[in-house]
């Protein structure tokens, strides 16, 4: 592949990654026109700009490209929550697609990464935490950084008692039955 073919494809995994994750599963419910307008600045995201071994910055990054991406959708869905979510499956994608990896050099951020937030990962953090020691789960339209912090650092509790990053815990939680 030359060099022209090559940025093409890798552009072509960046759009589809972006499309990946704004699915109708990461976007039910959340508004009319949010899914086109969260893969549209997704599919413009540099993934570059994540690729640092340094987690300050990592995460002063993530929070840019949060608010970024939330001013960019509709108005009246522009969550916080939801724009975090679909962000960090975006860079999960990122990492688990090799040529977009080895592109962008995310897995440097890898143990930064954030496990994507939903119902499902709240209900299985939720069960780690034991009753009271998370926030009750808002749905992601309503979470705010507080609680998100608070559910990312238990997950990065239990993803380090299994040895991996967080990110990968959603793989677990949504791949299989009983994990």
């Amino acid at each position: 592949m030359n060099r022209r073919q090559n940025a093409a494809f890798i552009d072509a995994l960046r759009v589809r990654a972006a499309r990946m994750s704004t699915g109708a599963s990461a976007t039910r419910g959340q508004g009319r026109g949010v899914s086109a307008a969260a893969r549209r600045f997704l599919s413009d995201l540099n993934i570059r700009y994540f690729a640092t071994s340094r987690e300050r910055l990592f995460r002063s990054r993530l929070d840019k490209a949060t608010r970024r991406l939330s001013r960019s959708l509709p108005r009246g869905t522009q969550s916080w929550g939801l724009a975090r979510k679909v962000l960090n499956i975006f860079l999960r994608e990122a990492l688990y697609t090799a040529y977009l990896a080895r592109h962008s050099g995310i897995a440097k951020a890898e143990r930064f990464l954030e496990v994507p937030l939903d119902s499902i990962t709240a209900k299985r953090l939720r069960e780690h935490a034991g009753r009271g020691g998370l926030p009750r789960w808002p749905g992601v339209k309503h979470l705010t950084v507080g609680d998100s912090d608070q559910y990312q650092a238990l997950a990065r509790l239990v993803a380090s008692q299994r040895e991996m990053a967080r990110v990968h815990l959603d793989a677990y939680w949504w791949g299989r039955r009983n994990e």
